[in-house]
């Protein structure tokens, strides 16, 4: 089964929650066990599951991604401007794989899956879920 969650960024560099979106697909599945493949579709986005409980862990990522690939200074910016946009989609790289265990997401408490947007804002970002049933 395959369900596209369809987005919108308000910020050029923004960690976003799907967490619902990707439970509520795997909800209409009916799919109780099995994997569940969440990909960015975009070479300038990227998934992530991260701490969900507090706030500061999403935005201390997006900074350390900033002082690590810092803006204005790859060979792709001479072209559209956004060579630190590829290079951080690229190193969190765009999919998760997240086993379903009794129709849930095999998460912990404190895990949640972000769509991480490097080239932001955009009106129409794509996430694929694709579920396996075992």
């Amino acid at each position: 089964m395959r369900e596209v969650i369809q987005l919108s960024t308000a910020q050029r560099e923004t960690l976003v929650d799907i967490t619902n979106q990707v439970k509520s697909a795997v909800h209409k599945s009916g799919i109780k066990n099995g994997l569940l493949s969440v990909y960015a579709q975009g070479a300038t986005a990227a998934i992530m599951i991260q701490e969900n409980w507090d706030d500061s862990v999403q935005t201390d990522v997006v900074n350390f991604l900033r002082q690590i690939i810092p803006k204005g200074v790859w060979l792709h910016d001479q072209q559209d401007g956004n060579g630190d946009s590829h290079l951080k989609a690229g190193l969190v790289g765009p999919s998760e794989t997240i086993p379903l265990i009794n129709g849930n997401l095999g998460l912990s408490q404190w895990q949640n899956i972000f769509f991480c947007e490097f080239d932001g804002p955009r009106s129409d970002r794509k996430v694929v879920c694709t579920i396996i049933e075992d």
